[in-house]
């Protein structure tokens, strides 16, 4: 069940519950079972059929699956399912940067290890929380629908970028990046929330990418090509650079 304990040493139980379908996604997925039931009633068969395959991969995209989520300060989490395209030393963001006004200042305006996820499809779209602190900025920025899986993507394309800050001051900025076919951001929380390390906060519809900014002194644990699942996946551990190597096989 969600919020039980578990751990490396047997304790706990197996999460065996289907998935439940986000809110978010239920208008969409009702609305075309809605559309098959009403060709069914017809008897246009041709048309009912499709119209209810299609209501399943709705709700399959939509799904919202529970998580086993790392209690250690030291552990970044991947706020996204999907597989690492690029892990780059890059400067953070503008909007992660400058000062907003606020009485909170932003990343610092040096190079840090980015790691950019992929998501597919077939990807559950719902993001979370790479650590737990406040949300000290949710930024909205219009853009371009390019593919997301290139690098330009990050600067041209439609984006949110959220910051959170721990109570000891460490800070982590994401940014979620639509794509080809994704037209809506969604954000589940605003400045001032304060939320717990995996939880959820936002999603992209339909195939995009989540970009995550490590702090300074911070190395990737994840390897290019490799999957990552959103709320377990240890991307890092703060202050350690580890030299990771990978066989694809």
């Amino acid at each position: 069940m969600a919020g039980d304990i578990q751990d490396n040493r047997g304790r706990g139980e197996a999460l065996t519950n289907l998935p439940r379908i986000h809110p978010e996604g239920r208008k969409f997925g009702l609305a075309v079972l809605g559309l098959s039931l009403v060709t069914a009633w017809f008897a246009w068969e041709t048309i009912a059929w499709p119209l209810f395959f299609l209501s399943l991969l709705v709700f399959a995209f939509f799904r919202d699956p529970e998580r086993v989520v790392p209690q250690d300060d030291r552990f970044i989490v991947a706020p996204a399912d999907g597989r690492v395209v690029q892990i780059a030393e890059v400067v953070p963001p503008r909007e992660l940067v400058v000062d907003d006004g606020s009485d909170t200042e932003g990343l610092a305006p040096v190079p840090v290890v980015r790691i950019s996820i992929y998501l597919s499809l077939l990807d559950v779209h719902i993001n979370r929380t790479p650590i737990g602190g406040m949300v000290r900025r949710v930024i909205y920025i219009p853009g371009k629908f390019i593919n997301s899986d290139l690098d330009k993507a990050s600067e041209d394309n439609e984006r949110q970028h959220i910051l959170i800050e721990r109570s000891d001051g460490l800070k982590v900025g994401m940014t979620q990046i639509a794509g080809l076919v994704a037209r809506r951001i969604v954000a589940f929380a605003k400045p001032g929330d304060t939320l717990g390390v995996g939880q959820r906060v936002g999603m992209i519809r339909f195939g995009s990418r989540v970009d995550v900014y490590l702090p300074a002194g911070t190395g990737s644990y994840v390897m290019l090509g490799q999957k990552t699942v959103a709320g377990e996946t240890v991307l890092a551990a703060v202050g350690s650079q580890p030299l990771l190597e990978g066989v694809s096989q």
